[in-house]
Formats: structure tokens, sequence, C-alpha cells
């Protein structure tokens, strides 16, 4: 028996066990809000949807991106208010390693500096018509094969897409072997390119003379064997040639320019050597025949672009700058910029 006022030993039992009960349930309770604070906090952590730019708006950046090719430096500025769209700005056969030079031939980043579109600029790609080749060149020692085309509209689209530009609302624009290259990415890639523009390309490099003719061109501009970019008109060589895919050129906004080779005001003979000059004038009066024979296909198809065939002008930058200047109004419409 237990007295009276005394607490029953079971009772007692009962008690002190319900009590460490409520105290491992007030552990597991607070655990539990601890566990959820980071959750809770994340919409005010989590890192930002693009990555920040080393630059603000406006600015210009150089970026290492990654493709199948390795590290390809990019050099952009970027849209001066934000804006997703894009111009890539290509290069010619004699393509650097250290700039595109766009950069520093031309002004074009003067041009769009208060524009809304990103100037997308790829540094490199020598002698490549940046297309995909079958192989590294035989003639160079050329390590790696060259995949422009799916670095221009595969991986570099996937890594800018970070920084919030778009992969459908972009223009196309090049010089001489970059001309040619500028329709053939647009023609393919329709989602990607809303406009497309050429200057000074090669439009018909399956006419007569035409593949020994740059075969010529990319031995000297880097030792480069055109043989290991496309078997001669194979349907690889036939793909790059935009007077044979013209017809997937309808309904595409372009610009095509090109001169008769006749000296011009950018042609400073006093401090250019005559066989530059001579270089110059039979590049472009090149050229021009090319543009002439691609301008009766699109007509024959019944494909309208905007042609601008000055008489003054050789294959020279202050002309391409010029011309660019000129295409601009159509480049940022075309991007709604």
């Amino acid at each position: 028996m237990t007295a009276q006022g005394e607490s029953c030993p079971r009772t007692v039992r009962i008690v002190k066990r319900q009590q460490r009960f409520r105290g491992w349930r007030r552990v597991l309770v607070l655990a539990a809000a601890l566990a959820a604070l980071p959750g809770l906090a994340a919409p005010a952590l989590a890192a930002p949807v693009h990555p920040l730019h080393r630059t603000p708006e406006g600015g210009f950046e150089e970026l290492m991106v990654p493709s199948s090719m390795g590290p390809v430096k990019v050099q952009v500025q970027w849209a001066a208010h934000g804006g997703n769209g894009a111009l890539y700005l290509l290069d010619g056969l004699r393509a650097r390693e250290d700039f595109n030079a766009w950069t520093f031939e031309t002004n074009a980043l003067q041009q769009f500096a208060q524009d809304n579109v990103t100037l997308v600029m790829p540094v490199g790609g020598q002698s490549s018509f940046y297309t995909d080749w079958r192989s590294p060149s035989s003639t160079n020692g050329q390590k790696v094969t060259y995949k422009w085309e799916t670095f221009l509209t595969e991986e570099l689209p996937a890594f800018l897409e970070g920084y919030g530009v778009s992969r459908t609302n972009n223009a196309i624009a090049g010089l001489s072997m970059g001309g040619s290259a500028a329709l053939a990415l647009a023609a393919y890639h329709r989602d990607q390119f809303k406009h497309a523009s050429a200057f000074s390309g090669y439009l018909n490099i399956s006419a007569p003379g035409m593949r020994e003719a740059i075969r010529l061109a990319m031995l000297d501009a880097g030792r480069f064997n055109v043989d290991s970019m496309a078997e001669p008109w194979s349907p690889a060589w036939l793909r790059m040639d935009p007077f044979v895919f013209a017809p997937q050129l309808r309904n595409l906004p372009l610009f095509i320019s090109a001169s008769w080779g006749i000296l011009g005001v950018h042609d400073d003979t006093e401090n250019r050597s005559a066989f530059n000059t001579v270089n110059a004038v039979a590049l472009e009066a090149l050229s021009m025949v090319n543009t002439v024979s691609f301008m009766a296909r699109l007509n024959q198809l019944g494909i309208k672009a905007h042609y601008s065939l000055p008489m003054r002008g050789t294959h020279s930058w202050g002309y391409w700058q010029d011309q660019l200047g000129i295409a601009r109004p159509e480049i940022l419409a075309a991007l709604g910029a």
C-alpha cells in the first residue's frame, strides 16, 4: 500500500516517460524547423539566372567559350539596354587568333554602341569558311578538326543564353570568306538568324576556277588544304555554295554588297604596296562577278534582297565598315532592336 500523499512509483514512471517524450518532441520540432530554414531562405539566396557580366550593359568583354575545338575566344559588346538580340560578325580568310578584326579595323563597336543589340565576334577560324571540316588540314599539321558551324549554331548560342542572349533573335554578317559563311549559316539555321549580310562575299564557289582560286588563297592564309574542308563538288562542298542553297534563303531579309574594284576613298596607295593594292582590286572584282551571278540566281527564284553595288571600292576594311553602316538599320529592324 502507498501512504496518502505519496506518489505511486508506477505513476511517477509514467509522468517521467511523458516528460521525456515531450522533450524529444521539442527537439525534433526544432530540428525540423532548422532543416527548413535553407529552403525558406532560398528565394533570397538563390544565384542570379544569368552570370554576372564583368562589364555593364553596353560594355566590351572577352569570353572563353568551351567547344569541341577547345576553348574559343569570343569578343562581345553587350546590348546597350539589356536587349536579347545579337549580331554575329564573322572575320575574313586571314582571321587572327588574338582579335576579331571587326574590333580594330572598323568602327563597328561605335556604330552599335547605343543600340540594344549584342555584338558577337568570334576570334580565330583562319581559312575555315566557318564550316565543319571533314578532317584536320593535311598541309599544315593542324591538330584539331574545324567545327565552326557546330560552334556558332550550337555551342556558342547555348553559352550566350546564360547571359540573356536569345538563341533565336540573331543576325549574322561577314566579309569575304565570312560573307558566304554568313549566308550559309543563316540558310541552314533559320530558327537562329533573322537577317544575313554578305560584304564582298564569294557567292558562287562552284563556278569554273573558283575552287582552285580558293585553294591558292587558303594555302597562302595558313597553308590550309581545301580538300580537308570538303572534297571537290561533294555534297559538303555544294552545301557551302550560296548559289546552290539559294532557295533556302527565301523570305530571309538579306543585305548583299560588293564593288567593282575601282580605287576609292579608302585606298591609301601611298602607304600600301603596289602588290597589296592590285590584290585588293582583283579580289573585289572577283567578288563582284560572284555577286552578280548570285543576284541573277535570286532574281530567277523570285527572292528579294537589298543590294549595295557601288562602282568604287576594293577588298578593304574601310568599305566593309561603310557597308555595315548601311545595313545597320535593317539589322536592327529585323531584331526588333
